[in-house]
């Protein structure tokens, strides 16, 4: 087995430690690699390692041309509170539109990053855009509305948050901690 597969087996058991010790001879050897690049880039995320993760995502991100990580690449700035480029890979990924669930996870990133910067209802407003209900809710609806539920509740819209909850638990009642969430707000 290559070591670039037995990192992502690594990775994929939640071993992130064990995967980048594979990864690191490889991309000394093979910095050009996509693939090597995304993969450390992710266990970094996974660890904490924000600025490193950010390192490797970013020369993914060059090598590739693609919007894919943007929404962990967001994350990890967020972390840094590198504001700036938290917006300007939201307005990237907004532009490239790649699918549904890729702009919504970097809707939330970007709603929680302005939240962070104590601008809540310009974040209320990102995700108020695309919470409307759905017959068939996916993953990436779900986390829409909860991240949106979260905000309504900070933002003392206590109605508003007990609705989205619910709206999340009716479609999938055990995500995250949902019924907790509702259940603290009455």
């Amino acid at each position: 087995m290559s070591r670039l597969m037995q990192a992502a087996e690594a990775y994929g058991e939640d071993r992130e430690r064990d995967a980048l010790r594979l990864l690191r001879p490889l991309r000394d050897r093979l910095p050009d690699s996509p693939s090597v690049r995304e993969l450390a880039g992710l266990s970094h995320y996974r660890l904490g390692n924000y600025a490193a993760a950010a390192r490797e995502l970013e020369a993914y991100v060059n090598l590739t041309d693609t919007v894919e990580q943007h929404p962990v690449l967001m994350d990890c700035y967020r972390a840094q509170r590198r504001w700036r480029r938290v917006d300007e890979c939201w307005l990237e990924l907004a532009a490239a539109s790649p699918s549904a669930a890729l702009v919504a996870e970097g809707r939330i990133v970007e709603a929680g990053s302005l939240a962070d910067r104590g601008r809540l209802d310009e974040a209320l407003t990102l995700l108020r855009r695309r919470s409307e209900p759905v017959r068939r809710a996916a993953e990436h609806h779900l986390r829409l509305w909860y991240a949106l539920a979260d905000l309504e509740e900070r933002a003392g819209n206590l109605a508003r948050a007990r609705d989205l909850f619910d709206r999340v638990r009716r479609a999938e009642p055990s995500f995250a901690d949902v019924a907790e969430r509702r259940a603290a707000l009455g």
